[in-house]
């Protein structure tokens, strides 16, 4: 079966992408091998970085492509091709993979939604930004050291004490 993807030349995209050990930390234990990766890949096939969230165990990302361009899987696989080469062969690997000659580092595929509004941007930044609250990984989404929401606060795009509010209100009683 061939999966197909949805080409958006140009286009804006919000894409998960899992690590394929999800009880794994790799991402955040290794986050600078990963951000060399994206940078590589941004220097040869370039994007614009809308918003972006590293957990540890997966990732959430809205990219705009450059016009006349919509190939965003094959960035995706050149960013984990180049995050696992720097990383030690530890990792089990399936039958299935070994045939293939993979490693047993990232899920196969990613996921991606194509935005459609300027609605639909707001919510999926949201949501990239909310993300570490929502795992249990920080209280405030500003506390997460590795989210693009560092930069939107720096450039007035968001207020420092955006969600607050929720984070404080569902703290109560320990």
């Amino acid at each position: 079966m061939e999966y197909r993807r949805a080409r958006q030349e140009g286009g804006t995209c919000f894409f998960t992408v899992n690590l394929a050990d999800r009880s794994s930390t790799l991402l955040v234990d290794r986050i600078d091998d990963l951000r060399r990766s994206v940078r590589a890949v941004k220097q040869r096939h370039p994007f614009e970085i809308l918003a972006w969230v590293v957990l540890p165990d997966h990732l959430h990302a809205i990219w705009t492509l450059p016009p006349g361009d919509g190939d965003s899987a094959t960035r995706w696989m050149l960013i984990k091709a180049g995050f696992s080469r720097a990383l030690p062969r530890q990792e089990r690997i399936s039958a299935s993979r070994q045939r293939k000659g993979e490693r047993g580092i990232w899920q196969r595929r990613f996921w991606e939604h194509v935005i459609t509004s300027e609605p639909d941007l707001q919510a999926h930044i949201d949501y990239v930004h909310i993300n570490p609250v929502k795992h249990g990984h920080a209280l405030r989404a500003w506390d997460w050291p590795y989210s693009s929401i560092h930069r939107h606060i720096r450039l007035g795009w968001m207020s420092a004490d955006w969600a607050a509010a929720e984070a404080d209100a569902g703290m109560g009683e320990r």
